[in-house]
């Protein structure tokens, strides 16, 4: 007898999201122990071996809620018994009071725990358990919050070693997996919490719309970002062209920038992971660290080998930065204000449409004062970015 269709269904989304890799490559995934990152693990358990594929799983104890040690020893044994080899229970440090939020400060850490094991295990992809249910809410929260088109492209089925195998199925579907695989999944309280706004609209808002409107919001929703992402990542491909132009031609000096440095603007429901809230981050970091280095996503002006040196000092040119279309231009900004330090859960579109402005606008006005205390500001005719960390100009920092 063959599985039901809630386990066939994960299984095939699996399936087609690994079909691309070659025998004998490693994957992990990132399990939380929640019903979504268990699906997964449990589908990639089976999937894996039928393709030639090695699984592994991590999971990350952020230390943030009482017995949240025991909760990763316990679902990193579980992981063990579905057959995930390797397996990998980390603990990180959270910083409490970060420029972004302790959302986005356990994001951060959670990331950089998962990028260290997939580099140090040679991982060929990383599979994180987001589901249709988290693509519909993280519009539904951009929407509500004005972010811009990129936020509402939602998170990538793809990008870098990340990749997001259950962007089609619904949260029931996974539910249902774990229920019928006899799977234990943790049920993290904040989920239920509505301090988060993402709780909010997961228990209230998409409900009420779905009861308004009729079935079907959140597939909507979903469409929708897809259509969106394809149009955000041709911007952002112009945008990451001007900005290599502007390498090319030495007009943008800054240090050599750390790897693994955050650039996504709204956050879904990262991998969730016990001691942080499941599924509950906000729209203000969608982009995580291997999103960044990525052609195509502007955030690759991180390559140290790419930028100049503060030996080479000029800013950005504001006669040119004028000329290009405003959907270019800002995201070259924003791009610069990342690159100087500023965190991108953080830097909001009101931010960028100031620095832009100084661009636009330019009548002698003030700078504009920046998240992780950096400062734009134009002077003879250019644009700059101070980072009062060392007070050192440029449009990039580490």
């Amino acid at each position: 007898m063959g599985p039901g269709v809630a386990v066939a269904e994960v299984r095939n989304a699996v399936r087609a999201c690994l079909s691309d890799l070659a025998a004998g490559q490693l994957v992990l995934v990132a399990c939380s122990g929640g019903a979504d990152s268990l699906a997964l693990a449990a589908a990639t358990a089976f999937v894996a071996p039928r393709l030639g594929l090695r699984a592994g799983g991590v999971t990350v104890d952020h230390g943030l809620q009482p017995g949240s040690a025991e909760r990763a020893a316990s679902v990193a044994a579980l992981l063990g018994r579905l057959g995930l080899d390797p397996v990998r229970s980390v603990a990180v440090t959270v910083a409490p009071d970060g420029p972004a939020g302790p959302e986005a400060a356990a994001r951060e850490a959670r990331y950089g725990a998962l990028d260290v094991a997939a580099r140090e295990y040679g991982a060929a992809a990383v599979l994180l358990g987001h589901t249709l249910d988290d693509q519909a809410e993280t519009v539904l929260l951009g929407l509500a919050r004005g972010s811009g088109g990129r936020s509402l492209a939602g998170m990538p089925a793809r990008r870098g070693a990340y990749r997001r195998p259950l962007l089609a199925v619904r949260r029931a579907a996974t539910g249902a997996a774990c229920a019928e695989l006899g799977l234990p999944a943790w049920q993290d309280p904040h989920n239920q919490d509505f301090r988060f706004a993402r709780a909010r609209v997961r228990h209230q808002a998409l409900p009420a719309l779905e009861a308004a409107l009729g079935p079907g919001v959140a597939e909507a929703l979903a469409r929708t970002a897809s259509q969106l992402r394809a149009d955000a990542e041709c911007l952002d491909d112009l945008a990451f062209a001007e900005s290599g132009q502007r390498r090319g031609s030495a007009a943008d000096p800054a240090t050599p920038a750390t790897p693994g440095t955050p650039e996504d603007l709204t956050t879904p429901a990262d991998p969730a992971t016990p001691g942080t809230p499941a599924d509950l981050t906000t729209p203000a970091d969608l982009t995580t660290p291997a999103d960044l280095a990525t052609p195509g996503n502007p955030a690759d002006l991180t390559t140290p080998a790419e930028l100049a040196t503060p030996e080479n000092p000029a800013g950005l040119d504001a006669g040119r930065l004028r000329a290009l279309p405003a959907a270019i231009r800002t995201r070259v900004l924003r791009d610069a204000a990342i690159m100087a330090g500023c965190p991108p859960g953080a830097l909001t579109a009101g931010h960028v449409g100031r620095i832009d402005d100084l661009v636009t606008a330019w009548r002698g006005q003030r700078w504009v004062d920046l998240p992780g205390g950096v400062r734009a500001r134009r002077q003879a005719g250019k644009v700059w970015f101070t980072s009062s960390r060392g007070e050192r100009e440029s449009i990039g920092r580490a």
